[in-house]
């Protein structure tokens, strides 16, 4: 009893936490909360006092919705600000995200119960300029199989503050973002390949006004100094590229700086790495690392027989490769290498919006 009377019950460390005895318990068997003393007669538990502020903490995590994981995560790292504090930005990040798409849905919801009341109607006014930067950052990326038309066009993903572009065909994916006055709900819309070549001339323009972008029944419509391109929207459902961003933001990528002429130069100059066959199509695979001084490099044959291969490795279209650092544009890039099975990313350094992701060729 005397260790005891120093300790806390469960019932007292649900009090001084806000967490109830049966989360306490359920936090206990996943390893998250264990008790400093667990009675081996009557299976009561103890705490200590210095087990309140983790309590409070899991407490409080749990209100906002984090994944138990991260939870987990946050807890172990609570005595390193920084990075506690990414896995709070990454968890607010994805709350944001949840409340746009439920504010776009609602929107088109309201819209199919009364379409006089709530009229979907969105402009956009944003720079010339930033529009046709963030076009040529993700064009590339278009699909082109006519067995998955909702990959043939570019997303528009209207948000508060401005408009995401986002591309892929499976096997890479680009995103942008220009920012702009926006008024109306947010939506999104699918535009075909054809219409944004056309709506990219246009905003070619020699002129200083800006680019005003409307969405509104189905179509969308872009003027430029009194001239304007319009185009219906295709009617088919984007993948959820969000999810596929998303990583645990207490493990992040190995970001590897690039000088990309020197990159273009090698790739074009060299052979791919290996072969490796895909859909019965041979497929040239092109497979990087990093050297001895934190820098790219472009893996020989041997080494993936060898005995010092490394799991940092990971194989790409090299065509593929090209093309990203084409439309990332810049004399530097990052390339964030996660391993042989994650995705490689191309960022432009300083810029969380405009980037690419290749997906990798198992070796």
């Amino acid at each position: 009893m005397g260790v005891e009377s120093e300790l806390l019950s469960i019932g007292e460390l649900a009090r001084a936490s806000g967490l109830t005895v049966s989360a306490l318990r359920f936090y206990d068997r996943c390893g998250v909360l264990t008790p400093t003393l667990v009675d081996p007669v009557n299976g009561y538990r103890w705490y200590t006092d210095a087990q309140v502020t983790p309590a409070r903490l899991v407490a409080g995590l749990r209100r906002v919705g984090m994944p138990l994981v991260e939870i987990t995560a946050a807890l172990r790292l609570r005595h390193e600000p920084a990075r506690v504090g990414r896995l709070f930005d990454a968890h607010l990040r994805r709350l944001e995200d949840g409340l746009a798409d439920a504010r776009r849905e609602l929107s088109r919801v309201r819209t199919l119960i009364d379409p006089e009341e709530y009229p979907m109607t969105t402009t956009i006014v944003l720079a010339r300029t930033d529009l046709a930067a963030a076009v040529d950052a993700v064009r590339f990326a278009v699909g082109t199989d006519p067995d998955l038309p909702m990959l043939t066009g570019v997303l528009l993903d209207v948000e508060s503050d401005g408009v995401r572009l986002v591309a892929t065909d499976r096997y890479r994916m680009a995103l942008a973002r220009a920012g702009g006055r926006v008024d109306g709900p947010p939506v999104r819309a699918l535009l075909p390949a054809a219409a944004v070549d056309e709506f990219r001339a246009l905003l070619d323009a020699d002129t200083q006004e800006q680019a005003h972008l409307t969405l509104a029944e189905g179509r969308v419509a872009v003027t430029v100094a009194g001239a304007v391109a319009s185009s219906a929207v295709l009617p088919y459902e984007f993948t959820d590229y969000r999810r596929l961003l998303r990583r645990p933001a207490d493990a992040p990528a190995r970001q590897v700086p690039v000088d990309v002429a020197r990159l273009r130069a090698a790739l074009r100059a060299g052979t791919p790495t290996v072969t490796r066959v895909h859909e019965g199509v041979p497929l040239p695979v092109t497979v990087l690392g990093v050297d001895d001084h934190d820098g790219l490099r472009l893996v020989d044959a041997t080494e993936l027989a060898g005995p010092d291969r490394t799991d940092l490795l990971v194989g790409v279209n090299g065509d593929f490769l090209l093309d990203a650092l084409e439309a990332a544009g810049g004399p530097q890039l990052m390339l964030e290498l996660d391993g042989p099975i994650a995705p490689l990313a191309v960022r432009r350094p300083g810029d969380e919006d405009t980037f690419s992701i290749l997906m990798p060729i198992r070796l």
